[in-house]
């Protein structure tokens, strides 16, 4: 079985035309405090001055007749500003030290109403990366900074067969994931005639400050400053490739084949998932089996807190541990071998593991995680993006809108989708130096036949 149902776009050849209006600023629909508040040292560190794109597809609701999603969303946007309104606002340096605060000043979020002379059934199979995506979310209506810049971004473009195209951009200094998917529950709801959010935002970014005074306590190699003379080429290269492979229960089926039953049964798809794409990359780099690499796994942390962290916090409450092994460990070991490695590094992350990566960004200048010879995979099937609905009924894709993470040479997103044969699975988004693309896409061949 051939596996690597990849492509470098859903749909090549289509090309169409997005009309937009001049972008705007929507700002809250009613007075909000005009205020500083400090972001936690676990927002300032230099890994999440980025911005990340989203993307939903909707579909055409023939109930929602004479309702118009642009002015839906645009009215529903400025009510959950007045419950959200930091992000009215804008992000700031506070300090000398890279420390980061918002000036909640009201000046609100960039808005872009658009129209499309194409259809959702044009776009095909919905994967990433997506055709004409530039003209989706229009990144010239904003810097591409964090400083000083619309903290949201979003782009509404109605589509010829009636369905839309919902199109964000948040600065991840301000919120993560989960934080964006609460926003963003709020606009769904309150579109749908809610007054109030389904879940009330809470602040408190003092809960992931640095101590006084700051105490490292584990050994954080996700953020090792690291050089890279023998694969610096080719991690540092201009051209990147971008592609989405599918994953449906034959395929996790296959691959969960790889393991003994104990740890089979113990692992989540998860896991099973990312240690498999983990050991095609490094097989795929050639690299001197004495050589590290890492998988770095983004871990959500708000059930590690005692007491909890506020349902509400929409701030940045992960880390990244990383699991660490040679080449040679990661690619002459069976695969339960890697399974292992990142289940353990996983499940170091705790309360004071974070506490730790506080006080590690305070002492060592809030420093990037380790690029050099690193992968970086967050899971999102679960995020919660594609059960978003403003009115139209859930995305028929939901979540992130490429793969890739600025100058990061390997990074990868689950997401949850269908095929084209309305199968549902995973895609795991994939931006690889084009180079090695190639070579990954032969060992994920290759690793998978030999189970069949």
């Amino acid at each position: 079985m051939a596996f690597s149902q990849e492509v470098e776009s859903p749909s090549p050849s289509l090309v169409f035309q997005v009309r937009r209006n001049q972008p705007e600023l929507i700002i809250p629909a009613t007075l909000t405090p005009h205020e500083t508040k400090l972001l936690s040292d676990i927002d300032t560190q230099g890994g999440l001055r980025a911005n990340v794109p989203i993307i939903q597809f909707y579909r055409n609701k023939p109930s929602m007749a004479g309702k118009d999603p642009v002015e839906v969303i645009r009215n529903a946007i400025a009510q959950a500003l007045v419950f959200y309104y930091p992000l009215a606002g804008r992000v700031k340096e506070a300090d000398s030290s890279g420390k980061l605060m918002v000036d909640c000043n009201g000046e609100g979020v960039m808005f872009i109403e658009a129209d499309a002379d194409v259809t959702l059934e044009q776009f095909g199979e919905l994967k990433a990366p997506f055709p004409c995506l530039q003209e989706l979310l229009y990144d010239a209506a904003a810097p591409e900074g964090v400083l000083n810049t619309p903290i949201l971004l979003i782009q509404v473009t109605r589509l010829k067969c009636g369905g839309f195209i919902f199109a964000l951009r948040f600065n991840h200094t301000m919120v993560d994931g989960v934080g964006t998917v609460h926003f963003m529950l709020a606009v769904t709801e309150i579109a749908k005639g809610a007054k109030q959010p389904p879940i009330q935002p809470a602040w408190h970014r003092e809960l992931l400050n640095a101590r006084d005074p700051p105490h490292v306590t584990f050994n954080h190699r996700e953020y090792e400053q690291l050089t890279d003379v023998q694969t610096d080429t080719v991690l540092t290269a201009a051209e990147f490739s971008e592609r989405s492979f599918f994953f449906g229960p034959v395929e996790i089926s296959a691959i969960r084949n790889l393991l003994p039953r104990h740890l089979d049964n113990a692992s989540t798809t998860f896991e099973v998932l990312t240690s498999y794409i983990w050991r095609s990359h490094t097989k795929a780099l050639k690299l001197n089996p004495t050589e590290e690499v890492r998988m770095m796994c983004i871990v959500d942390a708000r059930g590690k807190f005692n007491p909890p962290i506020p349902v509400g916090y929409y701030g940045n409450c992960f880390a990244f541990p990383a699991a660490v092994a040679t080449a040679a460990e990661i690619c002459e070991n069976p695969l339960g071998f890697s399974v292992e490695l990142i289940k353990k590094a996983s499940g170091e992350v705790s309360e004071e593991y974070m506490h730790s990566v506080a006080d590690l960004m305070v002492t060592k200048g809030r420093p990037l995680f380790t690029v050099v010879r690193s992968c970086l995979v967050l899971d999102t099937t679960y995020g919660g993006f594609r059960n978003l609905d403003f009115g139209w009924g859930k995305a028929v894709y939901g979540g992130l809108a490429k793969p890739g993470a600025g100058s990061f040479p390997s990074v990868h997103f689950h997401v949850p989708g269908q095929n084209a044969k309305g199968e549902e699975g995973i895609f795991v988004l994939i931006s690889l130096p084009t180079k090695v693309m190639a070579a990954f896409a032969k060992e994920l061949d290759d690793l998978i036949a030999a189970t069949n």
